[in-house]
């Protein structure tokens, strides 16, 4: 079959507005259907020549191949759906840049769905991606709907919940204690001499847990009152702040703040700045998260560190040693670390 012209290709588009399909591009590159999927999906079965008067024809004509109907016949969407509380927060980027990394040297996609720290959210969303069959799931936290949990038992798809471990794992959970992060933070700093705790988070579980942790390893200490200041999401410099504020109102300020995040420490700090504070003299701060900006802020702040981006491997190991029909734990502690530098 003679070989078209740009002009005649794109011409061969301009038939209304139906979509172009597999079988138009098949009939103006002069080759079967199955050619075109072979030379879009399994290169190696066709000769170079063919592939690229293939894949000429498919840019002339902007047709998209229908991935469902790939998935169809082999099963696989070659699609992960990626659950996290926001995108706004740079405390998970990291965990996640690593996930779509592995995954995409994997040949997977990845789809990202921001839950607004929402369980009944995750839920919606969670209604919405199995409908489009992705092959695994990555859920942040462990605190899910019992709607959600019933999905994702009928599903059976692999599931990974990160950032978190509990008791009653859905599928697979790679994550670390935030019980324990409370416990470490108080028995650290109790030991460095301090006594008078407070906590500034946002409300999040999570950071209401490492709280709790926290405020139950000081009483064993002998610490009854630790002040908490709960403000609304998301994590800003003016929740920490605004959290500052509050602290300072009371009879006895405390000597260590530890904050949800780096986000709501970078803002006590700024605070403590612009009210004459020295830190960490007058008053300690201690964030959580390990971002990027927070070894950069002024003094350089001590956080917790949790291992985002050795935990992101993690999580995207676990999935595709699943995938490959392989057996995988249930739990993999990824663990944490304090990292003190100026701030304290």
């Amino acid at each position: 079959m003679a070989r078209k012209s740009r002009r005649e290709l794109a011409s061969s588009t301009e038939q209304g507005e139906l979509p172009v399909t597999v079988i138009d591009v098949a009939r103006v590159a002069g080759v079967s259907p199955i050619t075109v999927s072979r030379a879009l999906h399994r290169p190696e079965r066709v000769s170079e020549a063919t592939r690229e008067r293939v894949l000429e024809v498919v840019k002339a004509m902007g047709y998209v191949p229908n991935l469902l109907a790939g998935s169809l016949a082999s099963s696989k969407s070659r699609l992960v759906a990626i659950l996290l509380p926001t995108i706004a927060n740079s405390i998970f980027a990291t965990a996640v840049q690593a996930i779509m990394d592995r995954l995409t040297e994997a040949g997977y996609q990845s789809l990202l769905g921001p839950t607004g720290y929402s369980p009944e959210r995750e839920e919606v969303l969670l209604e919405a991606i199995l409908g489009r069959r992705p092959d695994g799931i990555v859920l942040t936290g462990t605190l899910h709907t019992d709607g959600s949990r019933a999905r994702l038992a009928s599903a059976g798809i692999p599931v990974v919940e990160a950032w978190d471990l509990s008791e009653h794992a859905l599928d697979m959970q790679v994550g670390f204690s935030h019980e324990e992060v409370g416990q470490l933070v108080a028995d650290h700093f109790h030991a460095k001499g301090y006594r008078r705790f407070a906590v500034i988070t946002v409300d999040d579980p999570r950071g209401l847990r490492r709280c709790n942790g926290m405020t139950r390893r000081l009483k064993q200490l002998g610490i009854h009152d630790m002040p908490v200041q709960v403000l609304p999401l998301p994590s800003t410099w003016q929740v920490g702040r605004e959290g500052l504020k509050r602290l300072l109102g009371n009879e006895q300020p405390p000597q260590l703040v530890f904050c949800s995040s780096d986000t709501v420490a970078l803002g006590v700090l700024a605070e403590a700045a612009a009210r004459g504070l020295r830190v960490p003299e007058d008053i300690a701060v201690l964030g959580f998260g390990d971002t990027t900006d927070s070894c950069f802020a002024q003094p350089a702040l001590s956080t917790i560190s949790v291992n985002s981006a050795q935990m992101g491997r993690q999580v995207a190991e676990a999935l595709l040693r699943r995938l490959a029909g392989g057996k995988d734990l249930e739990r993999h502690d990824t663990g944490f670390s304090l990292i003190e530098r100026a701030s304290t």
